[in-house]
């Protein structure tokens, strides 16, 4: 199963649940996905969801995938790398009305550069489906998150802004 978060601010993502809905379509996708929407308007029309999940309810979906693709929220990411998931970070842009900022730019390079996650950033989502395609062959260049230290993922952010980003 694929489970799909987008966190609870209220920003839609409807430009994921489409192109979800069109992986679906063209047959890249073929089990089960499970959506947390949020506050996205675009309803699935391929796949199962609801607007918000108990925390409870959040964890067990997460147990329950073997993917988990999550907007760029370093919980969320977290959540599924700790529970040893294989995770697809989507940025949210701003242009789009998804966040208020970029920010999640800077979280999906941190966590893909240290090969953590697969991470898409592009506004038309082609990537998505190489993304999942990459899962599903064995060929994803990731290595797996081991949580020795509790500050380990904030520093690695820290890091990686300081170094590509700051002038």
């Amino acid at each position: 199963m694929i489970f799909v978060c987008v966190g609870s601010r209220n920003y839609p993502f409807n430009r994921l649940f489409v192109k979800l809905d069109e992986l679906c379509e063209v047959g890249i996708i073929k089990e089960e996905i499970f959506a947390q929407i949020g506050t996205s308007t675009y309803q699935p029309k391929h796949f199962e969801y609801r607007d918000f999940l108990s925390q409870e309810e959040f964890q067990e979906k997460v147990n329950a995938a073997d993917i988990v693709i999550s907007h760029g929220a370093s919980g969320s990411i977290m959540k599924a790398l700790n529970a040893g998931k294989k995770v697809i970070a989507v940025t949210r842009l701003e242009k789009y009305g998804e966040h208020i900022n970029d920010h999640q730019i800077q979280n999906n390079e941190a966590f893909a550069a240290n090969k953590y996650v697969l991470a898409v950033f592009e506004h038309d989502m082609e990537d998505l489906g190489a993304a999942v395609q990459a899962y599903y062959e064995g060929t994803a260049d990731v290595v797996p998150w081991k949580n020795k230290d509790p500050m380990a993922i904030v520093n690695m952010i820290q890091e990686f802004i300081q170094e590509n980003w700051c002038d």
